[in-house]
Parts: structure tokens; sequence; C-alpha cells
């Protein structure tokens, strides 16, 4: 992982109310609250990213939303924007999720104009991508994933590259209880950070890398310890407390 602080994010999905964020961030704080050596955030659903930041202000604890919008204002029902994630206090953004792909169409040049107007915003961006199973038992997950890092890369300039995560989440492995092995995922992980640092020297192959799909206490260590894996974007096992506590520790270095 070299001198990559590992970073660690639930993605909530479609769950909690606003009373039921603001019990489990209040959680989240009071047994992470000393933890410095990993990066640790949550993304709520819109409704409770006002109660969760005010909650969680002043604390380690980063907050992000779920998905944001390529344009600031006008006629675009049930969209929101960056700017608007920023107001809400908002510190970075999830774009290209599979399910964002899968369920509402969001294509390759739609999530690279979500991450080029989430980071003019100034919000930090985690970059989702990752492969079906068909294109995997294809022998296509290199070229699905190529796509989907070129695509973002073609939006990015260097001074971004601070602010920018990448997510590699293979679809297959996504809520289905499957998980890459680590030397599956370490593969892809080896192959992203190769393209990035083609593109963009040392600063690319600095940018961190997580992994997504089915983390969970059992697996979150043996997948982190991999060289090219400095953290995990954490879906079901984000919403319970003990779970997501032992996957930001199974993340300290050392």
């Amino acid at each position: 992982m070299a001198n990559r602080i590992p970073i660690v994010v639930g993605n909530w999905k479609l769950h909690k109310t606003i009373s039921e964020s603001s019990e489990l961030v209040t959680e989240l704080k009071n047994q992470l609250g000393t933890v410095r050596d990993v990066q640790i955030g949550v993304c709520p659903v819109f409704t409770s990213l006002a109660a969760v930041t005010k909650r969680l202000e002043d604390s380690n604890i980063m907050v992000g939303a779920q998905n944001s919008f390529y344009e600031n204002s006008g006629a675009w029902t049930g969209e929101v924007s960056a700017e608007m994630l920023v107001d809400a206090g908002c510190d970075f953004v999830l774009v290209g999720h599979s399910e964002r792909r899968a369920k509402f169409g969001d294509t390759d040049a739609d999530v690279s104009r979500k991450a080029r107007a989430a980071l003019d915003a100034g919000l930090r961006v985690i970059i989702c991508c990752g492969e079906s199973e068909s294109e995997r038992d294809a022998g296509k997950t290199n070229e699905r994933v190529g796509q989907q890092i070129s695509a973002a890369m073609d939006v990015l300039k260097a001074d971004d590259l601070e602010k920018v995560v990448v997510a590699y989440e293979p679809v297959w492995a996504i809520g289905t209880g499957r998980t890459a092995t680590p030397a599956q995922a370490q593969e892809v992980h080896a192959f992203i950070r190769g393209l990035l640092g083609d593109r963009f020297g040392a600063a690319g192959t600095g940018i961190r890398l997580q992994y997504g799909g089915s983390v969970k206490p059992a697996n979150a260590q043996a997948l982190m310890s991999e060289p090219d894996i400095d953290g995990a974007l954490v879906g079901g096992a984000s919403l319970k407390v003990a779970d997501f506590v032992a996957i930001v520790k199974a993340a300290r270095p050392g």
C-alpha cells in the first residue's frame, strides 16, 4: 500500500430514515472517533445528509452522497447537483456505482461528466468501475474496466488526482454474497493502477483504489492486505455498527 492512507466508505444505498441514520453515525462516531490511520466515510440517502453532516461535525468521519448530477441547475426533475451537495455539507460523492449504471442507465460518459462536475464544485470523488458476470466469464474484465477508467481519465486533470479514489466493484459480487478472491481483486487493482500510472505518472499510481463487493469482517483483512487494495467500499455490512467498525480496523496499516 506504500504510503497511501487506507479509505473505508459505507454505502448505505436505500436504507435508513433520518432518525435511524443519526443513530447509526452517533454509534460510529463513538466507536471510531480515535481512528486516525484510516480515512472513514459514510454515504446516507439524500434525505439524511443534512442530519448526518450535523451529527458528524468535528469528527473524523466524512459524509458523501451516493450520486450527483452533472448540471448545476435547470429543468432536471429528481436530480441533485454537486453544488447542492456541498451546500448540504458533503465531503465527497460516489459516481458510477454499478447499480446506477445497470438500473438507471448511467453511461461511461455520464459518469465522467458527473465526476468532473463534482470536482469542479469542490467535492472529492469516488469513481466506481467493474465488470458483469458475463463479461468476466468471457474474459473481458480488463476490456470493460479499461473502458470505464479511460472515460474517467479523459476528464481528470493532474491537480484533481488527490481528490479522486477509484472503487473496483465486480458486479457479480455486489450484494450476492460472492466475493472476488484477494488474488482476483488484486489482479484488477494492479491493472487499474497501471492504467492510471501510464496516463498520469507517479500521481496516477498514487491514487487510492478500493475494493467493493460483499466486503465483510471475515474477508476484509485478506482483501486489504493485497498491495494494490487501499480500502473498501462497503455495502450491506456498513449498516451494522459492529461489522463496519471491524472492517475499518481491518484496514489499519501493519
